[in-house]
């Protein structure tokens, strides 16, 4: 039996909640189907499926998330988690809700809890609004999202436009009243037609009770933390648990792939522009591109490292959505940059840095891979895995707005690290 599995509605979300659980001392593989659980290691207690289905139409995403939720059932799979970002990134018509509701017909449960906090990194939620540190969600940066601006603090109204159900708040009050008062609420909430709630958790303590809470309940949902939390309740271990920071070789050369526009991947990918050569795609100007990157990388990747980028700053953004359209631009940038690390691979890349969430999902996709080992979570924000066929790869994914100006060379270095431990 898996104690728990996981269906991320992107890539890199789904390689942090597997990295946490593998700090947690929980063996923890990431999937990209329900096909691929068929051959799980026999080690695993936990499973990732990682998906890409955050942002396609709400029905489209609720059938593949159930398709998910399926496989995990066959598998005797004792939890369900379904994970999402954790500023809780959604529109009006989804996917959060219609994922969260579409679950709970397949598990056959009348509840679930949505927590996307991370107390960790100062992502808290107290009186069902959320705070990214000192700010309300609805007055941060995140309010000028170009694909889900989050102009609204409050979750309870924000998953309410989303749900046919009735949401209701699980507060820090009831909470902190310990789990007997937190389950006499929930019974109570729901016999007036509540089934759906939102849980408060200011700190890390709410999050332990929220996961002692609900640690029997076949479904439950919320950002990368939560399951350090659910690990913790079945666990009950003591001292310190031994990290996976290395894993096996990848011999090969090397490249970035950089799809995100958040403001750190721009800054990254120029910092790398300093000592290396980066092709940066023109969304507006794509005749025969990949062709040309691909020239292009011939000419370069026995000096070091290349990278391939679609980011760009806000102006940039700006122009390319004009033009293509908020989808358009995005679904263009994710198939060029897909087919180039095909083309990279084809060349005998075998080290992967890929910055953004939908761009590492198409790279999974495009390279054709199923299944990963997931290294602990530490300085490279949890997206160090590998794959052993059909020749060992090793990637590092990241979040867009992740990490310093110098992350694509501390990653690049851990798996070089890897290379001279074998």
């Amino acid at each position: 039996m898996l104690e728990l599995g996981v269906i991320a509605d992107d890539l890199t979300g789904g390689m942090m909640v597997a990295s946490l659980l593998e700090r947690e001392g929980v063996r923890t593989p990431l999937v990209t189907s329900a096909e691929a659980l068929e051959n799980l290691d026999e080690s695993a207690e936990a499973v990732v499926i990682g998906r890409k289905i955050r942002l396609i139409p709400p029905d489209e995403a609720a059938a593949d998330a159930q398709h998910s939720a399926e496989g995990l059932l066959r598998n005797n799979t004792k939890r369900i988690y379904y994970k999402y970002c954790a500023t809780f990134d959604s529109t009006d018509k989804g996917n959060i809700g219609p994922i969260g509701e579409a679950l709970m017909k397949t598990t056959n449960t009348d509840r679930v809890l949505f927590c996307p906090a991370f107390p960790e990194y100062s992502v808290t939620i107290f009186q069902g609004r959320m705070f990214l540190g000192g700010t309300m969600l609805g007055e941060s940066g995140k309010r000028f999202d170009p694909v889900t601006p989050m102009t609204n603090s409050n979750l309870v109204e924000v998953l309410q436009a989303q749900c046919q159900g009735k949401v209701g708040l699980l507060p820090h009050g009831v909470l902190a009243g310990g789990k007997e008062t937190s389950n006499t609420y929930i019974e109570n909430e729901i016999k007036k037609g509540t089934h759906l709630f939102i849980a408060d958790a200011a700190d890390n303590e709410d999050a332990t009770r929220i996961a002692e809470l609900a640690t029997d309940w076949p479904l439950t949902s919320g950002a990368d933390a939560l399951p350090m939390f659910f690990a913790r309740t079945w666990l009950k271990q003591e001292g310190d648990v031994p990290q996976r920071t290395l894993l096996p070789a990848s011999p090969g050369h090397e490249a970035i792939i950089a799809g995100s526009c958040a403001p750190n991947t721009v800054r990254q990918v120029a910092y790398f522009e300093k000592h290396h050569p980066v092709y940066r795609v023109d969304l507006l100007d794509i005749d025969n591109v990949v062709e040309k990157i691909t020239e292009w990388a011939k000419a370069h990747i026995n000096a070091g490292p290349v990278c391939v980028s679609t980011s760009a700053d806000p102006e940039g953004v700006k122009r390319a959505q004009e033009k293509l359209g908020v989808d358009g631009a995005a679904a263009l940038a994710d198939d060029i940059l897909g087919r180039c690390a095909k083309a990279l691979q084809e060349m005998g890349v075998r080290k992967f840095v890929v910055a953004g969430g939908e761009t590492s999902g198409q790279v999974f996709n495009s390279l054709e891979i199923a299944q990963v080992q997931v290294s602990s979570f530490d300085n490279l924000s949890g997206g160090y895995c590998h794959t052993p066929t059909p020749e060992p790869m090793s990637l590092v994914l990241k979040a867009g707005g992740l990490g310093n100006d110098e992350f694509f060379f501390t990653a690049l270095n851990r798996m070089r690290a890897a290379d001279a431990a074998s």
